[in-house]
């Protein structure tokens, strides 16, 4: 026990101190873990002789992760987006296949290991991707829900491509393995999907009487069906996902969903370890130009593989750059499968050292792609118009020109939309969630789906001549090129924006905006005037509160919910 507590403390210890490195750099933490990995593995101070407990932590934390991405995973969603994802996955499965093979054969690997590495190409990390977009806030955005649509698709490929290469040692009859596994599936989902529609609500009710009943519950429930799932021949894995899907018709999804992420963000700190810690180079030198080859395919022609597929989709080049990015790293089933095809005699350690390169710069490659995707996607967007059709989704409508314009109706603009209504003004809302859009249009709200960062949709849609433009988007490089693009033809429109930082908000009035909203400070702000006004008089706070009462039932009406915000 000791000795486990020791090296525990000692591999936190570097974590933090390679984190705060990539904090100091301002680059995303997951490199830092993975960084760390390689720092506590073989290759330098090797201080995971004894790695069973940290490996079982990496299991929690990859369970935990997905029992939470289940969660926002309800049947809705994946109804919206597995047409699309459905496509895509096995699209971009086949054509990356296709090419790598032909790619291993040109670089004079046999047929045998040109097929296993094209294979190992084709796959990239869900569990990577999923912690980037939710760093991001980008998991209930259409690409962040397509993304994990075509990912899970690529998981579920790739778990029967490991049984099919298991059996090769086992002897077992392929067919018949793979036929049980998926009746045994099926069977368990039959008998669960009652239990999920019927009985959980109300156990859920039950619960929520006690946050720590329900935090108690939540555990129980994931890692259960988890362990339910692996014992019938599933991954834990394939359990926990499907057992946040169940728990996601919930009213209290969200809340447990909040509660299990410090959990998470402390447990898949040791898959990253582990990760890393595998990243075995050997003696590659010789190979050195074809993993620099490989990489550059995955980093480059995997997003465009996926660009192509959903621009033929009818999605814009936005979405389809965002999603295809989340396919620029190979993943951990890569790692495995090769790791199989070496044991049952396949290929040699040496390919296995090869694919780790490659894995090791597409991740790290991939995570600065994705997390500074907004920043690169201007610069880059007038040469992506290729991949979009003249009647991409993101332009029906008919161009009109308003005289208030609202991006975004989120939490702050839900009450900007109302006074708009009230001032009886013609409106527009313009928002990038398509079930808010929908909603909303059901509702008879002048409403838009659209994509901000695109220069082309701000044309068509007249910005120019509005006289009041409301974004409630935080991100300050969006509402630069929207503040631009505004001022390149009218000077006198009234531009509000969002920030979240006080340099952020100084930098937009700089740049000509009018007047910045940061949601942090508008609470006291606003209470403090509420004091001023009010004194000790007991009648007005009551007024104000009966207001905000009121207001805030309409929101949960709405589906509405105070933001959780969570940043590595």
């Amino acid at each position: 026990m000791p000795d486990i507590f020791i090296q525990l403390s000692l591999l936190l210890f570097i974590v933090l101190a390679v984190s705060f490195i990539m904090r100091i750099l301002k680059q995303p933490l997951i490199v830092g873990y993975i960084l760390s990995g390689v720092i506590v593995g073989p290759f330098v101070l090797n201080l995971l002789k004894n790695n069973e407990t940290i490996i079982s932590f990496s299991e929690f934390g990859i369970a935990f992760l997905l029992f939470i991405v289940g969660l926002s995973l309800s049947p809705r969603v994946i109804k919206q987006v597995g047409k699309v994802s459905l496509i895509t996955g096995v699209g971009q499965v086949i054509f990356t296949s296709l090419i790598g093979y032909f790619l291993g054969i040109a670089l004079g690997f046999s047929s045998t290991v040109s097929l296993y590495i094209a294979v190992a190409l084709t796959f990239s990390s869900t569990i990577i991707i999923m912690k980037l977009l939710s760093d991001k806030d980008a998991l209930d955005q259409l690409y962040g829900k397509i993304s994990i649509g075509f990912l899970l698709i690529q998981d579920f490929i790739a778990i029967i491509i490991l049984i099919i290469v298991s059996s090769f040692s086992s002897g077992a009859d392929v067919t018949t393995l793979i036929s049980g596994t998926i009746l045994k599936g099926a069977l368990m989902i039959l008998i669960l999907a009652p239990v999920s529609r019927y009985i959980l609500p109300r156990l859920g009710n039950f619960f929520a009487k006690s946050q720590e009943f329900l935090f108690v519950f939540a555990i129980a429930w994931g890692l259960g069906l988890a362990s339910l799932f692996f014992y019938a021949g599933f991954s834990v894995e394939v359990g926990a996902l499907i057992a946040g899907i169940m728990l996601s018709m919930s009213p209290y999804s969200l809340e447990v969903s909040s509660k299990l992420k410090p959990l998470r963000d402390f447990f898949i700190i040791s898959f990253f370890i582990i990760l890393g810690s595998q990243m075995i180079f050997g003696d590659i030198s010789r190979l050195i130009f074809p993993v620099i080859l490989l990489s550059l395919f995955i980093l480059i022609g995997n997003p465009l593989i996926v660009m192509i597929l959903m621009g033929l989709l009818g999605y814009s080049k936005r979405t389809g750059f965002m999603a295809g990015l989340t396919v620029a790293q190979i993943s951990e089933f890569s790692l495995i499968l090769i790791a199989l095809g070496v044991k049952v005699g396949h290929l040699s350690q040496e390919v296995l050292s090869f694919v780790t390169a490659i894995g090791m710069i597409t991740i790290a490659g991939s995570t600065y792609l994705i997390m500074y995707s907004d920043k690169i996607y201007p610069y880059i967007s007038k040469y992506l118009s290729i991949f979009e059709k003249k009647t991409a989704r993101q332009d029906y409508f008919q161009s009109k020109e308003h005289d208030y314009i609202l991006f975004g109706e989120n939490r702050i603009g839900f009450s900007i939309m109302k006074s708009f209504m009230k001032m009886k003004k013609d409106y527009a809302i313009v928002d990038f969630n398509p079930e808010r859009v929908n909603k909303l249009c059901t509702s008879g709200k002048h409403c838009i789906y659209g994509d901000v960062s695109n220069s082309d949709f701000l044309d068509n849609l007249k910005i120019e001549k509005a006289k009041i433009v409301v974004s409630t988007i935080p991100e300050v490089e969006t509402n630069l090129l929207l503040l631009g693009k505004i001022r390149e033809k009218n000077k006198d429109s009234i531009v509000i924006l969002t920030a979240r930082q006080i340099l952020e908000t100084l930098t937009l009035y700089k740049a000509g905006a009018n007047y910045v909203i940061l949601p942090h400070f508008l609470g006291g702000q606003y209470t403090a005037e509420l004091i001023e006004k009010s004194g000790t008089n007991k009648k007005e706070y009551e007024k104000a509160k009966k207001n905000q009462i009121n207001d805030l039932k309409e929101r949960l009406k709405e589906g509405q919910e105070h933001p959780k915000i969570e940043r590595s």
